[in-house]
């Protein structure tokens, strides 16, 4: 094969391969442009807009009093305070305590060793009660509630009693 049969041969594979990165850029122009105006006409379709304002419109409204009630099915529910549920001590241990207390971790004592509490129960219940209520930092760092703002005090003296209960 001569110089100029190779020069041909390569002339032509290089317009074969020009022509088709033409053909897969065209191709993708179409594509680009075709997505592009389906979307307008989705966000022009009234059934289309009428499911995406169904899926995003509001559960409910608020209704002040001597405001009018829009479905006459509705009644209104006056503000009726919650009942509310104290956690046991267990459940609470088990919910705020037991990250720390369950493995000593901070320099907290350990749940059920009694080398760990002795000390503290020595104190008597109102400082272990005031310490866990309020938080606590010496040996360790205790933060009040043990971080459970959310719990009542009630709560978290029950987590106190359920602790001194695993040591005895």
């Amino acid at each position: 094969m001569s110089s100029d049969d190779q020069k041909n041969i390569d002339l032509i594979l290089l317009t074969i391969g020009v022509l088709i990165g033409v053909a897969v850029g065209l191709f993708v122009i179409a594509r680009d442009v075709s997505n592009a105006n389906m979307e307008r006409m989705m966000l022009n379709d009234r059934e289309y807009q009428a499911a995406v304002n169904e899926r995003i419109a509001p559960l409910g409204r608020v209704v002040l009093d001597g405001e009018a009630v829009a479905d006459p099915g509705v009644t209104a529910v006056k503000d009726a305070p919650a009942a509310a549920v104290l956690m046991t001590g267990p459940q609470v241990y088990n919910a705020a305590c037991l990250a720390c207390h369950g493995g000593g971790i901070g320099g907290a004592p350990k749940t059920g060793v009694a080398a760990d509490w002795n000390a503290r129960i020595a104190q008597g219940r109102e400082v272990l009660n005031k310490h866990a209520l309020e938080g606590f930092q010496g040996a360790g760092f205790m933060p009040p509630k043990g971080g459970r703002v959310d719990l009542s005090d009630e709560e978290i003296i029950a987590a106190v009693d359920y602790l001194v209960e695993q040591v005895k």
